[in-house]
């Protein structure tokens, strides 16, 4: 006896499929600051614009712990939570920033972020 699948049955199991591939991205709206040290030795801005949400993003002018200086100062303008890490690949010790938060100390030092 073979089992009957309903063409209804089919259309939902493919509509079931198909909606998270459907569903947009999610970022944090708004702007994540930072500084860094630039080549000439001088604090210099960095920001992040609507970053994306649940995905390490290493700060590209602090990103070889050999060769850069961690950027430091962040400010987390964006509607999320935003962790940052010591280390790139969103490791090493960590710390959380509110959502809308202050500016945050220049002893703060970041290599790599993540946001809720």
């Amino acid at each position: 006896m073979r089992p009957r699948i309903s063409a209804a049955a089919l259309a939902l199991g493919a509509l079931a499929l198909v909606m998270p591939l459907a569903s947009p991205a999610h970022a944090a709206n708004g702007d994540f600051h930072y500084r860094y040290t630039g080549l000439d030795g001088q604090p210099q801005p960095g920001v992040i614009f609507d970053p994306p949400s649940r995905r390490c993003l290493v700060i590209p002018e602090a990103a070889n712990p050999g060769s850069s200086s961690p950027a430091f100062g962040p400010r987390n303008d964006t509607d999320s939570i935003a962790v940052v890490y010591t280390e790139p690949d969103c490791t090493g010790e960590s710390f959380r920033l509110r959502p809308h938060g202050e500016q945050t100390t220049d002893r703060l030092l970041l290599r790599s972020v993540i946001f809720s």
